[in-house]
């Protein structure tokens, strides 16, 4: 598997170049900044990118779906609940008062348990919401793309619109939990003191979900 790490835009987003050695399909997912750069990659590597993957809504994650799809033609793919929550005018409101415009509706929404397709790979679909309605995160190949759900010994905030924590906390037992110790999580954000770990390292060292256990 072909795996590129990027940190971009103004909250430092982590996103990530997942794609297939054998037939040079990729995903991207999260391209919230430096879009010329990341759409550089994609080229220099011979990648052909068949979607941009948001694994929630927020504008920080999102912001570079416009232009990324314009510079690749990639489709964008977001879980519905997201996509209509980030486009309520209350929520555009708030967010656009930080200085974020709404990103463009999704082009086709992800589904829990589905399999996306990647050349020969395969990733998952894990719909985690708590940090919003709409989040997903994707499982495969040894990997775990977490966006905003579970950071390295910290779990994302639950106090935006569509945040909520008991369900966060149900979502990381029944989804992340019962995944392989060995799997890599790769989070949204490098919010803790290393960018990235096992999960098995996480259920010893993450006191979220040490409680969980």
């Amino acid at each position: 598997m072909i795996l590129r790490e990027f940190t971009v835009g103004p909250l430092q987003v982590r996103a990530y170049i997942l794609g297939c050695e054998d037939t040079k399909q990729a995903i991207i997912i999260d391209p919230a900044g430096s879009e010329g750069l990341l759409a550089k990659n994609i080229e220099d590597l011979g990648l052909d990118l068949v979607a941009i993957v948001n694994t929630h809504g927020h504008p920080d994650h999102t912001c570079g779906n416009e232009k990324m799809k314009r510079l690749t033609g990639a489709p964008v793919l977001m879980h519905k609940a997201d996509d209509e929550l980030f486009r309520d005018p209350g929520v555009v409101a708030m967010f656009r008062a930080w200085g974020f415009e709404p990103a463009p509706p999704a082009d086709d929404y992800l589904r829990d348990n589905q399999l996306l397709k990647v050349g020969n790979l395969s990733f998952q679909v894990l719909h985690t919401p708590g940090h919003s309605p709409g989040s997903v995160c994707l499982f495969g190949n040894g990997v775990l793309v977490t966006g905003d759900t579970l950071f390295i010994d910290a779990i994302g905030r639950t106090d935006l619109p569509g945040g909520d924590y008991d369900v966060l906390m149900k979502s990381l037992k029944s989804r992340i939990l019962p995944l392989p110790d060995e799997t890599i999580v790769l989070p949204g954000h490098d919010y803790g003191p290393k960018p990235t770990d096992t999960l098995g390292g996480q259920k010893r060292t993450n006191p979220y979900l040490n409680q969980l256990l």
